[in-house]
């Protein structure tokens, strides 16, 4: 038998400890009131003859006191109440010393495996690393009502982020750039007045990013259209220049000599950009995650020379970055989202080129990721704007004048639901299935009410850069900062995992078939619903999020395969499927896949990307090209992974194997670092505990646990 702890966890059942609790309070009462060795030997047989798989701790305790008040011993039942009292008081006292310890040992896996952004090794981020463990001991033992605390451990929900919750601070979001640069910005107490060159706007925004990231613990993103005004400004300012001095040349020569000082310009102060946001340190001690949105519209009086921005970008991304070693590796951030619209959709536009490159770098680099401005636009009232750099969206809100407005604006925080959890515990009942289903949802619905409620009251003092100087509001100091809150200008996103793993559980078969297909749009309109009738209730902007939440998905799948034991297609796996995606075992095209996905991506328009894994991506340039095609007339938001391996110490790309000392090794370099590679899924594609099945005929036995 498995006893389930209070944090989760399975242990196997231990009699001895019923024993030892007993006789505990047995010391504690006079003679008549101890139950004798035998009587505490009948309640442990009792509690082994209901031959349960599974019993909650709390369950085991309750038949104990249960047994002794049957005897009679009213006594010693109270003492047994006290001592379970007394041990639950020792569990809420601070459980952080540990984990702090072993953190600053460098023993803390479960730490060094969360963010492969953040070094466990470096002092600064040891610093964040400690400041969150004390969060999140505060978060579970006082801040959070208990049944959400409970509910995160056992796997119900997940609240992310709890590493942070203690301060107010946000998730993600769009940084209100342009207001920022036009109308200058205040950092450190200084005085940043608008930049009168390209290269000056371009060291502005970095620095702009490091500090908005400092203050906040999600991703952000930046329209870098607004930087072609600041092109259009240094091309001016040569052509005064080359005027003024050179008097006697022709207008197309100064044109021509004043377009090859800029093109030098951009591209210094594009390397300004990629060096800056990869060398810059935020207080958490790792890079800004920040994504770059990179979108031409027709209207734009400066398209040109955003055109030659974001070709300098993508050039400059395809080129990657040199690590240590002097080997160009493709860095971590910034990410980047190109958008396909009719002047670059690969069928004829002026911008087709710049596609073309983007097709290039991302068969190298994986970034871009790719956005229809087309299907954007179905989608959100004729919108086409950036995710924000946790790759969530915001919904159309309209400012006092009536126009539409999403950069300044963020989300609030986010909470998941275990989709297949509630499949285990309904069988099959589809009656019971959708009670549990709502209640679930409502406890969701409480554990993001909690960070709503945490934010309310907070003042703009508490990060100058968001709320007084620009990248969120103008507000003066001392202000709080609720009606930012509220109205839905801000998000709350329930976010949620397994849609696959629950609809093979409820229907016997995947989402891809009728039947599934039908039920997985059921399950999916009945969350988008809820968010709608909790957004009308409260006035709040809540949405519905496919979480990319990567870890979240073996956080799950671990805890559930710890209660409930190995399932078929479901926890055997190691792993859930992320949100309303495919599984990564099913056999389907990349067009099939990007076309059944499509519909599942206005309903979770608080957050949605697919994407599509194309073997050897730099020989395949002509598929992608035609995908990129598919992508522009059928699906809002996607990317591209690759099978090929990555080392980021040499550049490698191809296979890397397991040494016969079950690591990975590069053949290139020999890196061993399983942190500086990417090891790509194959189509075999099984992930386990204790093996990786690398061919059909061939096993090799591993101690690598997380591919």
């Amino acid at each position: 038998m498995k006893v389930v702890k209070r944090d989760g966890k399975s242990v196997d059942f231990d009699r001895e400890k019923i024993r030892i609790a007993i006789r505990k309070a047995n010391d504690c009462v006079s003679d008549d009131d101890k139950v004798t060795d035998r009587q505490i030997e009948n309640i442990v047989k009792y509690i082994e003859g209901l031959k349960k798989k599974r019993m909650l701790v709390e369950d085991i305790q309750d038949i104990i006191e249960e047994k002794i008040m049957n005897l009679g011993k009213y006594a010693l039942a109270k003492e047994y109440i006290t001592y379970r009292y007394t041990r639950a008081l020792v569990r809420k006292s601070n459980t952080t010393d540990e984990s702090i310890l072993s953190l600053i040992k460098n023993t803390n896996k479960e730490l060094a495996e969360e963010n492969s952004n953040k070094s466990t090794v470096l002092a600064s981020t040891q610093r964040d690393y400690i400041a969150g463990e004390v969060s999140r001991d505060l978060t579970r033992r006082i801040l959070l009502p208990e049944k959400i605390s409970k509910a995160h451990d056992d796997a119900v929900l997940h609240f992310h982020d709890s590493d942070y919750f203690v301060q107010p601070i946000f998730n993600c979001c769009l940084i209100n750039i342009k207001d920022m640069l036009e109308n200058g910005t205040v950092m450190n107490g200084k005085m940043i007045e608008p930049p009168k060159s390209f290269q000056v706007a371009c060291t502005v925004m970095t620095q702009i990013i490091a500090a908005v990231a400092s203050n906040q613990y999600g991703g952000q993103s930046v329209d870098l259209s607004h930087l072609g005004k600041f092109v259009k400004i240094s091309k001016n300012k040569f052509i005064k220049s080359i005027k003024k001095n050179h008097k006697d040349l022709k207008e197309d020569v100064i044109e021509s000599i004043a377009l090859e000082r800029l093109k030098d310009e951009v591209k210094a102060g594009v390397q300004t950009i990629q060096y800056q946001i990869n060398t810059l340190m935020t207080t958490n001690g790792q890079s800004p995650f920040v994504t770059l949105f990179m979108h031409l519209k027709d209207d734009d009086p400066y398209i040109e020379e955003n055109a030659m921005l974001f070709e300098e970008v993508i050039r400059q991304r395809y080129e990657g970055i040199k690590n240590e070693k002097g080997v160009y590796i493709t860095p971590a951030f910034p990410k980047l989202v190109y958008v396909l619209d009719e002047n670059n959709c690969l069928k004829g536009g002026k911008y087709d080129y710049l596609t073309r490159l983007a097709v290039k770098c991302s068969a190298r680099r994986m970034y871009p990721d790719y956005i229809s401005a087309k299907e954007m636009r179905k989608n959100y009232k004729g919108n086409v704007f950036s995710p924000m750099g946790c790759r969530s969206f915001l919904s159309p809100w309209k400012d006092e004048d009536g126009n539409y407005k999403f950069e300044g604006r963020f989300n609030q925080g986010v909470v998941s639901i275990n989709l297949p959890q509630i499949g285990i515990i309904a069988e099959g009942d589809e009656e019971k299935f959708w009670k549990l289903f709502d209640e679930r949802l409502e406890l969701c619905r409480e554990a993001l009410m909690c960070r709503h409620e945490a934010l309310l009251g907070t003042l703009s003092d508490t990060s100058p850069i968001h709320w007084q100087y620009g990248a969120i509001s103008r507000l003066g100091k001392g202000e709080k900062i609720d009606k930012y809150l509220k109205g839905g200008y801000s998000t709350l996103s329930l976010g949620y995992i397994g849609i696959y793993e629950l609809t093979m559980l409820m229907k016997g078969v995947p989402q891809t078939e009728p039947e599934g297909e039908q039920f997985a749009i059921e399950v999916m309109k009945y969350m988008r619903k809820k968010c709608d009738e909790w957004k009308k209730e409260t006035g709040l902007g809540f949405a519905l999020y496919g979480t990319p939440a990567e870890s979240l998905c073996y956080r799950f799948a671990r805890i559930d395969k710890e209660k409930f034991g190995t399932i078929k297609n479901v926890t055997d796996k190691g792993y859930y499927t992320n949100s309303y995606h495919v599984d990564v075992r099913q056999k389907i095209d990349a067009f099939s896949k990007f076309k059944f996905e499509s519909q599942f991506q206005p309903i979770s328009s608080g957050g949605c990307i697919s994407y599509v894994e194309v073997p050897n991506m730099e020989k395949n340039l002509k598929a992608m090209e035609e995908i990129v095609k598919f992508i522009y007339d059928n699906i809002q938001y996607a990317e591209f992974n690759t099978k090929s391996d990555y080392c980021h110490v040499c550049g490698y790309t191809g296979e890397i194997k397991i040494n016969d000392n079950f690591e990975w090794e590069c053949p290139e370099c020999g890196n061993k670092d399983k942190n500086k590679m990417n090891v790509a899924r194959r189509t075999c594609g099984y992930l386990g505990e204790n093996f990786w099945n690398v061919g059909k005929t061939k096993e090799i036995k591993s101690r690598v646990t997380h591919i």
